[in-house]
């Protein structure tokens, strides 16, 4: 038989447990633009010209140089936006950066072979190779918890720039 302290105990773990959510609320300013300095390994968000946050952050395996094809390895450089979100990402969560764009396409297809896609901001989930710093196909990886705040902060439509 249950005495009242076992019920007390597992009523506590159940509402602790609610309070581990992954999913986060914002109520600060709003972002306006997410940058990305590739060569100094930073994805700050910002709000106009002021940092908001500023993360440490991993990329493709081959970081050198703007992603041209499928397979490549590289992060994309350029112009872009958050045009997605999954919250059941097998990187904890993600927001998609709408890499191809149209030039992407093209340059793409001028040379035969194809873009490439599905470019997230994300999480690790357990999966970073340990002592590896670029480690995705070609996304911009984030410490789990980072990225509980970046999926609060960061809506679709906000502008991406991604630098060398």
């Amino acid at each position: 038989m249950m005495n009242r302290r076992n019920i007390l105990l597992g009523m506590m773990a159940a509402a602790l447990a609610g309070c581990a959510s992954k999913f986060r609320t914002y109520r600060g300013p709003e972002v306006t633009r997410v940058y990305v300095l590739k060569g100094q390994r930073k994805l700050m968000l910002m709000h106009h010209d002021t940092p908001l946050k500023i993360y440490d952050m991993g990329l493709g395996w081959n970081p050198v140089g703007h992603k041209q094809f499928e397979g490549d390895g590289k992060t994309p450089e350029g112009r872009y936006f958050i045009d997605r979100r999954n919250p059941n990402s097998q990187y904890h969560l993600s927001i998609g950066i709408s890499y191809p764009n149209q030039a992407d396409r093209e340059f793409a297809a001028a040379h035969g072979k194809r873009p490439g896609g599905d470019i997230f901001i994300h999480g690790e989930a357990g999966q970073k190779p340990r002592g590896k710093r670029d480690w995705t196909a070609g996304c911009i990886a984030v410490k789990d918890r980072e990225m509980e705040d970046i999926y609060a902060m960061v809506r679709d439509g906000t502008e991406v720039i991604l630098t060398a």
